[in-house]
């Protein structure tokens, strides 16, 4: 039987995933990277840590099984990074990654001078600052040395795939968040190269998620103990990479990502954008679109409030005293904005805080806080959906905070809505790998193999009762930005 590697390029670790064709998970491996604060707000790697990462994991995810079974590999990867090469393939500096909020100034000037509504006709989208065209002009203007040596601009999992294939390429649902594609259309934006400062030969090729970009180069296969016919697809965005393994394709499907970042991913057969541009427009792994909502800090709040002020990695025992009375009746309120924001309200220089403590707060307050804070925020996008007459009944949800129970009730019910857990849910590895499996001829689209392989494991239903609290409480949050927003910019 054959085998497929699902590679999850994340942000502070690449997983890896063996997959049997039958969507049977046979191995998984973890392999951790550094993550570099250069600046307050900065936030880089080093693509080499990402290929020595990927290269060991493959190495040890095969450890025991046939290697000539290995069929293909697909990658599902964190978005927007800036990785640019020379003219001899070498990485000129640091990815600046998508959780980077240097470029305010840039996105200030293609959000006003350029302006928003040409930005959006070009690509569909407006400026964000984790988006890759504002980090290209902040290093025209900043590195001007090393942008004039910039020879191939990739994006952070598409530097695995050319190391892998010796192919500079990318899909079109990644090449999306870069601000230099017509989405629409599928196709680089010359206007849009152009305010950058970059030709079209300087961008990758660009395919379809489930296509297959090339094999593996003779060097690579043979330090692997691999075949050179084992093929490799463009693979997808995490984001998209993740619906696909939760079978969230085609029409009207939903998936709420509970990772480092956090999304509200809502897929569509038809090119659709949101007036405001409050949701991003990008096309999707199954060749259709989806609108995306995404906040900075989801999952990594909650490490962040354990790890770095508690000095504690029980999250369960964290979560124990948050007791089903105490839902709903928070006193203590949390803006989840430690990486400044993007959707809805695309503020790079929004911070967090919390709100409406007492002499009686307790460390159990602080943190049902930090819980509720992020559904509140992720509750932000789904009203942007709704208000574009989206009808969204129910979501999937995946990511390393779906594991906990608390805070899958808390969703449901400050949504609204059943949440269903899949049996399968290993996020963007296992997207990739099944995107392998379409590229591979195994199943004949993407739309075939969700319906084939993807199966529901459990559902939270949102409590009537609850559901009223949480919505009591979700307008209280909602007041609470627009009244310090105007501070953060003294703070920087």
């Amino acid at each position: 039987m054959a085998l497929f590697a699902g590679i999850d390029l994340g942000t502070s670790a690449v997983k890896l995933l063996l997959v049997d064709e039958k969507g049977k998970i046979q191995n998984e491996v973890t392999k951790e990277y550094p993550l570099s604060f250069p600046r307050p707000g900065w936030s880089e790697q080093e693509p080499g840590d990402w290929w020595r990462a990927c290269t060991e994991g493959l190495r040890e995810l095969l450890r025991g099984f046939d290697a000539a079974a290995l069929a293909g590999i697909g990658c599902g990867g964190q978005m927007h990074g800036l990785v640019a090469l020379d003219q001899n393939d070498e990485v000129i500096r640091p990815a600046i990654l998508w959780n980077d909020g240097r470029t305010g100034e840039e996105v200030e000037y293609l959000n006003t001078v350029i302006g928003r509504e040409k930005l959006s006709a070009l690509t569909a989208n407006i400026a964000f600052a984790g988006f890759t065209a504002p980090k290209l002009l902040w290093m025209r203007k900043h590195e001007p040395e090393n942008f004039g040596r910039i020879e191939k601009i990739m994006l952070p999992k598409d530097y695995i795939n050319f190391m892998l294939t010796g192919v500079h390429c990318c899909d079109y649902s990644d090449a999306s968040g870069m601000l230099l594609l017509d989405v629409q259309h599928k196709c680089w934006s010359k206007e849009m190269l152009d305010i950058c400062g970059v030709s079209e030969k300087q961008m990758p090729k660009l395919f379809e998620s489930f296509e297959v970009v090339g094999t593996l180069k003779p060097d690579v296969a043979s330090s692997l103990g691999l075949s050179e016919a084992v093929k490799v697809v463009a693979g997808a965005g995490d984001n998209t990479a993740a619906a696909v393994g939760t079978g969230v394709v085609g029409e009207g499907g939903c998936n709420l990502s509970l990772g480092t970042s956090g999304t509200l991913f809502i897929s569509s057969k038809r090119f659709g954008v949101d007036p405001n541009n409050a949701l991003h427009a990008f096309a999707h792994a199954d060749g259709g679109y989806h609108l995306m909502g995404c906040m900075l800090s989801a999952a990594s709040c909650n490490k962040w409030f354990c790890e770095e002020i508690l000095h504690t990695t029980d999250y369960p025992g964290e979560q124990e005293p948050i007791t089903e009375e105490k839902l709903g009746r928070n006193r203590v309120f949390f803006l989840p904005y430690l990486m400044g924001e993007r959707s809805p309200i695309n503020d790079v220089k929004a911070r967090g805080c919390f709100v409406g403590m007492s002499m009686d707060t307790s460390r159990a307050d602080l943190t049902q806080a930090v819980l509720e804070g992020v559904a509140f925020a992720i509750r932000d996008s789904l009203e942007v959906a709704r208000s574009l007459g989206l009808e969204i009944s129910r979501s999937k949800l995946c990511g390393g905070g779906a594991k906990s129970p608390l805070w899958r009730r808390i969703f449901a019910n400050v949504l609204g809505i059943p949440l269903d857990m899949v049996k399968t849910e290993q996020g963007p590895g296992y997207g990739g790998a099944m995107l392998a499996m379409v590229g591979c001829g195994v199943f004949g689209s993407v739309q075939e193999e969700v319906d084939a392989l993807v199966e529901l494991a459990g559902t939270t239903e949102p409590d009537p009762a609850l559901r009223e609290r949480y919505e009591a409480q979700y307008q209280k949050f909602r007041k609470i930005y627009p009244a310090v927003k105007s501070i953060f910019p003294d703070l920087q």
